[in-house]
């Protein structure tokens, strides 16, 4: 199965973007649909976006439709997650995950199997 290892967290300031990415082992990368999630304490895991092994599906959560755009280069097995105006409710940790329904995107957190080690983005006003 594969690892993950997601980079580009940081702390910015409210309105710019941030890059996130996630590289992946293994040779089976397009064999997993990719996830994006990220927790704030005390809450539950949210999942915000996803993709389909090929690409050719992606899920958004309500909350960042329209400032983050999910992609993903099997070649390189890299999913990223550009966010866009961010906000301070956009603090949180970020984790990317994977999972064996490859076929879609899926959106539920009980569809994933595999995580990373998540990176905190810190959003100050």
């Amino acid at each position: 199965q594969v690892q993950l290892v997601e980079s580009g967290g940081g702390v910015v300031q409210a309105g710019v973007s941030l890059r996130l990415s996630c590289a992946a082992s293994g040779r089976t990368f397009s064999t997993y649909a990719m996830g994006w999630f990220r927790q704030v304490p005390g809450k539950e895991r949210e999942l915000i976006s996803s993709i389909s092994g090929s690409g050719r599906d992606t899920y958004y959560t309500d909350s960042v439709m329209g400032r983050c755009t999910i992609s993903r280069d099997n070649a390189k097995n890299t999913v990223a997650l550009q966010m866009n105006s961010l906000k301070p409710e956009d603090t949180a940790v970020y984790y990317c995950a994977a999972s064996s329904l490859w076929w879609g995107a899926p959106s539920s957190s009980n569809e994933y199997s595999v995580w990373g080690q998540g990176t905190q983005v810190t959003v100050s006003s």
